[in-house]
């Protein structure tokens, strides 16, 4: 067993030296001053007491880069996996109640030991069964659902809902009540948020700062909101007006917390558990994967979910809440020039001190602020255009998108995750159930055959090529029958049908008896079926069947060979009886 596999950290701490330290501390002085008020404002959003952010952001953080192969990747509260968190338990108690937070901790273990037990399985690949267009989709009615649940923050008014519909119907029923120094607040920092994220850096460039300085301190202006309206709220008492602030925050290290086991909790959760784990995971191996790239680095999704997995047993250990790898916190922490993941361990030391010395200051910082902040964040990813682009390429996952969108809006985050990943299914299954399949033909003087419907080809009445473009199984196998049969019974006068497999990576038992079926049938038709270009892995499991000994044809190395030889043109035997030995491996 080798021991780096398992342990990521032992792959690049022996070479660690003074520069690449250099490199990691800068990063993590930067993405800790972005990560404080994320940390507050996402465990705002998920329903907890501020803290409950910092502490998420410590723990998770050290294990990370134990466990973790991203080089880039930060870890901590997300803006979409908050706002599950507060959907999923707001069904098990009252927001503030230690019941609230007892669930919060039993969510994040769950889903630690559900993601760490995924990557001991190697089950990664499982998130490939999730469309983009239906992550797409999903990440952007959450955001419309985020902003619209923290506009009660920046009027000042009470307002409660888990879908759009229910969000808006209760704002307007509230905007009588609106705080016009909440709102002064909040807009104002609204303002200022968007105007530093549109203009900038494109200002500060253009007045002769270095690009990479001027993006720095655009990302950090969520910071100098936060600094301007706690002094604010601190001078002119604005708490004592009416303006809802943080309030105290303790002082402190993450506390040594025990989730609870009961049953019947863990089961009110489970589902809640599993959805978050997916959405999490899907977003950190998106972010890791493409910032790796650029690095000509990579990662391995199994072993990524054994560090997102240790990290969320982590938090919950710690007081935390349920974490994932974060996008825009990633991205700063590439650009700042983060070599390792002992960046993000430095990071958790930053927020720690923050923990330790800075609570104090949170105290007066306005909950506008931090509202203003998470609907700044979450607005960058809703994709409007996205859905033109999936409407203009493929209606069938439009269509996917469109009703992920409508029920995540309409019913809430779980239930529009759960269509989602029916609907990524239903998708591939439908796919695959009708392989895309071409009668080809030779072009002529080469060794090359194309559709026939799209190219001048030659052909031959006594023999017909069906290239099979997708594997073989369940779902297709009948599919296939028909394909055959039909094109048997166009052709009176065939003798021959060459199935050409060189995109066939897998033939199920499902699919053997229907290769079964189309052997007997054309053969009481008085045609020979035959194979070309089989795969070696495939062609070793099918060497052992009764089909191979009962096939009334051969199986040819290449298409070009079985063209040759059926319309006899080559005086040599270019093809092999199935099983036989020497069979050509692919």
């Amino acid at each position: 067993m080798n021991p780096k596999r398992y342990l990521p950290i032992l792959q690049w701490l022996p070479g660690y030296g003074r520069s690449t330290l250099g490199s990691d501390l800068l990063a993590a002085v930067i993405v800790t001053i972005m990560l404080i008020p994320q940390s507050l404002a996402y465990a705002m959003l998920a329903g907890l007491p501020p803290e409950v952010g910092l502490y998420a952001s410590i723990a998770p953080l050290v294990i990370y880069a134990i466990f973790g192969t991203s080089r880039t990747l930060a870890v901590g509260p997300v803006a979409v996996v908050s706002l599950m968190t507060a959907a999923a338990v707001g069904q098990i108690a009252p927001q503030g109640s230690p019941e609230y937070l007892g669930a919060a901790l039993a969510l994040a273990l769950m889903s630690g030991l559900i993601l760490t037990l995924m990557g001991v399985a190697r089950l990664g690949f499982l998130a490939n069964f999730l469309s983009h267009p239906v992550i797409s989709g999903f990440i952007t009615a959450s955001g419309l659902i985020i902003a619209a649940s923290q506009f009660k923050h920046l009027l000042g008014i009470e307002a409660n809902g888990h879908s759009l519909l229910a969000l808006v119907t209760s704002l307007a029923g509230s905007l009588g009540s609106t705080h016009l120094p909440t709102l002064v607040i909040g807009l104002g920092v609204l303002a200022f948020l968007y105007a530093a994220r549109r203009w900038l850096k494109s200002t500060l460039v253009g007045l002769g700062v270095p690009a990479r300085p001027a993006d720095m301190l655009t990302k950090a202006a969520p910071i100098l909101a936060v600094a301007v309206t706690t002094l604010a709220s601190w001078g002119l008492g604005l708490d004592a007006r009416g303006v809802a602030v943080v309030g105290e925050v303790p002082s402190g290290l993450p506390p040594l917390t025990l989730p609870g086991f009961d049953s019947g909790l863990w089961s009110q959760l489970f589902v809640a558990a599993v959805m978050i784990s997916i959405v999490g995971f899907v977003e950190s191996v998106s972010v890791g994967q493409t910032l790796a790239a650029k690095r000509r680095q990579r990662i391995d999704p199994d072993q990524e979910l054994v560090g997102l997995g240790t990290s969320n047993i982590a938090a919950s250990f710690t007081g935390g809440m349920p974490v994932t790898g974060g996008f825009a916190r990633s991205v700063v922490n590439f650009d700042a020039g983060a070599e390792t993941p002992a960046a993000g361990a430095f990071t958790a030391v930053g927020i720690a001190v923050a923990a330790l010395v800075l609570t104090p200051l949170i105290a007066y910082l306005p909950i506008a602020t931090l509202a203003a902040t998470i609907i700044v964040a979450v607005l960058s990813l809703v994709d409007f255009p996205a859905i033109k682009r999936t409407w203009d390429y493929s209606r069938s996952d439009f269509a996917a998108m469109l009703a992920t969108i409508v029920v995540t809006l309409g019913h809430g985050v779980e239930s529009g995750i759960m269509v989602g990943v029916g609907l990524s299914l239903a998708l591939h299954l439908y796919r695959t159930s009708r392989p895309h399949s071409a009668v080809v033909g030779r072009v002529p003087g080469t060794e090359h055959f194309r559709n026939v419907q799209r190219h001048a080809v030659e052909t031959d009445d006594r023999l017909a090529i069906l290239r099979v473009d997708e594997s073989l199984y369940f779902a297709n196998a009948r599919y296939l029958e028909d394909t055959v049969m039909e094109l048997a019974s166009r052709q009176p006068g065939l003798a021959h049908i060459v199935l050409a497999c060189q995109a066939v990576n897998v033939i199920d038992a499902s699919a053997l008896e229907s290769l079964e079926a189309i052997n007997a049938r054309l053969k009481d038709a008085g045609v020979r079926l035959h194979l070309a270009e089989v795969k070696g892995p495939v062609m070793d499991r099918l060497k052992h069947t009764e089909f191979c000994h009962e096939m009334t044809g051969q199986v040819f190395l290449s298409t070009f060979d079985a063209w040759q030889e059926l319309r006899g043109e080559s005086g040599a035997t270019l093809s092999r009886a199935c099983g036989a030995e020497g069979l050509p491996v692919r």
